[in-house]
């Protein structure tokens, strides 16, 4: 058969996932609930276990980075890094940041505050808040993507298969027929976890984006901008879908990462730098000495005011990291050709774990010092639409317009770069490792991922779509140990050999 001939795998990847744009589109609500329920559903049962498995990938990165294996190459003895190591630590920056740090900067920690200061004083309502930020968006969750990524990377680079999530099933377990099943439901359920996840943090995008265009030009109702944001976004994802994924999308995506670093840098110098070097000096030693006991933690014993809100946010987090753990993992992949595995997870897991905390650190240290020294109307605002947050942090300081631009700006890059990647990602997962698979299909995916976007949009409640997301990755719960345990024997034939 033609090897550019739609394959099984991208025929029903591509009807299962137009299928649940098509739901979302016709009944956003009906499949927000149903997520929801299915969600709260394994939560309530397997909250243990995802706590349990996210906890044991951060120590099994631990032994991997330190062990006999750290000096394995991804690649042959003697290959090289394709990249610099700088460079590489920027790419891997431009890995991890996105719309949902620029969207959660300073939201996410008032939201924890405002529930966390009705069972303790507000001095410690705000550090805990900030440590479980830390919690959602630093050490477990790279351990997720460099634990998915090494296995990935391994498997591409040491034994030359493709970039596949099959791939360890093959060569670890061998070719029979029920292996070869399996590595096929695997790829198939990669590819729905990559749209939905996507899709949802376009949604989150265009909610932000609005919201930030609509104070701008001064319209009172932000969700009138809605469609011509999307249909801009679509426009501007479509057009390089259709050539090849080269240094416009990468010159595109560290524009954006640069505009929110020098966000950063901007807040940190003219806000209250002392308050909030502090803030983040304390959080890190407190995340530091407390992060491993934390993964154990499943907040069984408390209300249920307080299991909810776990469920919500901590779990929901872990789950959606595993959604993105093979479009993430196989983009670190393709970029760590060469290193070591050592070399490979401190880089993968410190580095971008760091900034995260650096991140929050700032946009958090400002939140909470509106909150416990000013008049407050951050965590007013926050309370109301957690869109509009990061824009009220900014109306704070001088050249509130200009940085305001450049936030709407960062975040419809982050977009646009995120749906070609991840286009071209489905698209090469779908045409079996294909690197250069058709325009046509990329489009097609293109298409489909703006199609589960608008689904995502119509759902209308953050909540919701971030249980669709968890719905989709359920199964990489249980899709992830079994990747480390190929990657463990084919480690140990190796060295035994």
């Amino acid at each position: 058969m033609d090897r550019k001939s739609p394959s099984p795998l991208l025929i029903i990847a591509l009807t299962l996932s137009a299928g649940i744009a098509a739901w979302g589109i016709a009944d956003p609500h009906g499949l927000g609930r149903l997520a929801t329920a299915a969600v709260e559903t394994q939560f309530s049962s397997r909250g243990w276990f995802i706590m349990l498995e996210v906890s044991g990938l951060l120590f099994v990165a631990i032994y991997l980075a330190f062990s006999r294996f750290g000096d394995i190459r991804l690649g042959t003895d003697t290959s090289e890094p394709e990249f610099s190591t700088p460079v590489w630590i920027a790419m891997l920056f431009a890995a991890g940041m996105g719309v949902g740090l620029l969207f959660y900067g300073t939201a996410e920690p008032l939201t924890h505050f405002e529930l966390l200061q009705n069972y303790s004083d507000d001095a410690e309502a705000a550090s805990h808040a900030m440590f479980v930020t830390y919690l959602n968006w630093g050490f477990h969750a790279w351990a997720i993507y460099g634990i998915v990524a090494l296995v990935i990377a391994y498997f591409a680079y040491r034994q030359g298969r493709a970039l596949l999530l099959s791939a360890p099933l093959l060569a670890a377990l061998g070719e029979a027929r029920w292996v070869k099943a399996l590595g096929w439901v695997f790829d198939l359920l990669s590819i729905v976890a990559i749209a939905v996840g996507l899709a949802g943090s376009m949604a989150m995008g265009v909610f932000q984006i609005q919201t930030g265009v609509a104070g701008l030009i001064g319209v009172e109702q932000p969700d009138s901008l809605t469609l011509p944001i999307f249909g801009a976004l679509c426009i501007a994802f479509i057009i390089p879908l259709r050539r090849d994924l080269g240094d416009g999308m990468a010159l595109l995506s560290n524009a954006a990462m640069l505009i929110a670093v020098g966000l950063m840098i901007y807040l940190l110098i003219f806000g209250p730098t002392s308050y909030v070097m502090d803030d983040i000096v304390s959080g890190f030693g407190r995340y530091l000495f407390g992060v491993l006991p934390a993964g154990f933690s499943t907040a069984g014993f408390f209300d249920q005011k307080i299991v909810n809100w776990f469920h919500s946010w901590t779990l929901n987090y872990m789950i959606w990291w595993l959604a993105w753990s093979p479009f993430v993992g196989i983009f670190i992949a393709r970029i760590s050709r060469g290193r070591t595995i050592r070399e490979f997870l401190i880089g993968v897991i410190v580095t971008p774990s760091l900034f995260s905390i650096l991140w929050f650190g700032i946009f958090g240290g400002l939140g909470f010092f509106d909150t416990l020294r000013q008049d407050g109307t951050l965590a007013a605002v926050n309370a109301e639409n957690l869109d509009a947050t990061t824009f009220a942090l900014l109306e704070k300081f001088p050249l509130d317009g200009l940085t305001r631009t450049a936030t709407v700006l960062a975040a419809f890059l982050f977009v646009v770069t995120s749906v070609v990647s991840a286009g071209f990602t489905l698209a090469m997962i779908g045409a079996g490792g294909d690197e250069n698979p058709s325009p046509r299909i990329r489009t097609i995916w293109g298409g489909i991922l703006g199609a589960l976007g608008l689904a995502m949009i119509l759902v209308g409640d953050i909540g919701l779509v971030r249980s669709i997301i968890a719905l989709s990755a359920i199964a990489f719960v249980f899709i992830v140990p079994v990747l480390v345990i190929c990657l463990f024997k084919s480690l140990t034939k190796e060295e035994n050999a």
